[in-house]
């Protein structure tokens, strides 16, 4: 008896092996996953711009000339943030704020990637006066603001850039399973349908170079009850987060690295665990002998991260 809607995931042109290095770009589940991937003991560059939702969002923050004043602002508490990116980059003075911003970009830029995943949770942008699209409101008044939605060839257009801008590397287009319950759940579906379609026509423009895991169909179909959600009943649950992560590697590693993967996990659990009294004999022998199999593990597989 079948229960279930299987979602049939296609997997990469290029699988991800060991000696990939993987970014990942975008929204909250970007941030799951990418922290998933190096959590389980693979190199990964997971936000460095911290959270984005919309294409125009990340397209500004690769492309943008940072050196501009007009991208940086001081609360009232005479912090310094970037209308680029999330709240996380501030700092007491201007130079210290955009110098922390263009060190996230020279981090990707360093990373240089062979694969990255772009996650995009709406189609839904704020504008800063007529200006330029913020990556973040930073709780600032909605009066400064101008929200519009982009067209499915706006959105399209900007993804297209993206893969031009990448254009040495593999890139992997999903679609944030969260519920934009703000904008009202038709019209949070709306928002998903033109990323949708503006990911599949990138997809089948660019076939040697861009492909769609199915993260979103993945939690609609195969886990559509409320109880793979947290109690806000719009974000995925953390079990939803390890069942999705589970299908990526089934579908998106090389055979080498989900052995390494299984042959990881059990060192991972070690690495996680907290004694009571860390610095008695019995703790730091134990943490030796986990130490010594990380060795012996990456010695296996000749990586070094």
């Amino acid at each position: 008896m079948k229960l279930i809607t299987t979602v049939e995931i296609s997997g990469l042109h290029q699988p991800i092996s060991l000696r990939n290095r993987v970014a990942f770009i975008g929204s909250c589940f970007a941030e799951h996953i990418g922290t998933k991937m190096r959590h389980s003991g693979l190199p990964a560059l997971v936000n460095p711009f911290g959270v984005l939702y919309n294409p125009q969002s990340i397209l500004s923050i690769l492309t943008a000339d940072l050196l501009s004043d007009d991208f940086y602002f001081q609360d009232a508490d005479e912090r310094w943030h970037c209308w680029l990116t999330d709240s996380h980059f501030n700092a007491s003075t201007l130079e210290a704020c955009r110098a922390g911003v263009i060190s996230a970009r020279g981090k990707l830029v360093e990373w240089n990637p062979t694969t990255i995943i772009i996650t995009l949770g709406t189609n839904r942008c704020y504008e800063h006066g007529p200006s330029f699209v913020v990556g973040n409101c930073h709780k600032r008044p909605q009066s400064e603001f101008t929200e519009r939605a982009l067209s499915v060839e706006e959105c399209t257009d900007m993804l297209e850039q993206l893969c031009r801008l990448f254009h040495r590397a593999q890139v992997v287009f999903t679609v944030s399973p969260f519920r934009y319950a703000k904008y009202g759940y038709h019209e949070s579906q709306l928002a998903k349908a033109t990323l949708l379609l503006a990911v599949d026509a990138v997809v089948r423009r660019r076939p040697d170079q861009a492909c769609y895991f199915p993260a979103y169909e993945l939690m609609l179909d195969e886990l559509r009850d409320y109880r793979f959600y947290n109690p806000d009943l719009l974000h995925p649950s953390s079990q939803a987060i390890d069942y999705i992560w589970e299908r990526f590697v089934e579908q998106c590693v090389d055979s080498e690295t989900r052995r390494y993967l299984y042959d990881y996990e059990p060192i991972r659990k070690a690495l996680d665990h907290r004694p009571d009294d860390p610095e008695s004999p019995a703790a730091l022998h134990f943490q030796e002998q986990t130490r010594q199999r990380l060795c012996d593990l990456m010695a296996k597989y000749q990586i070094e991260f």
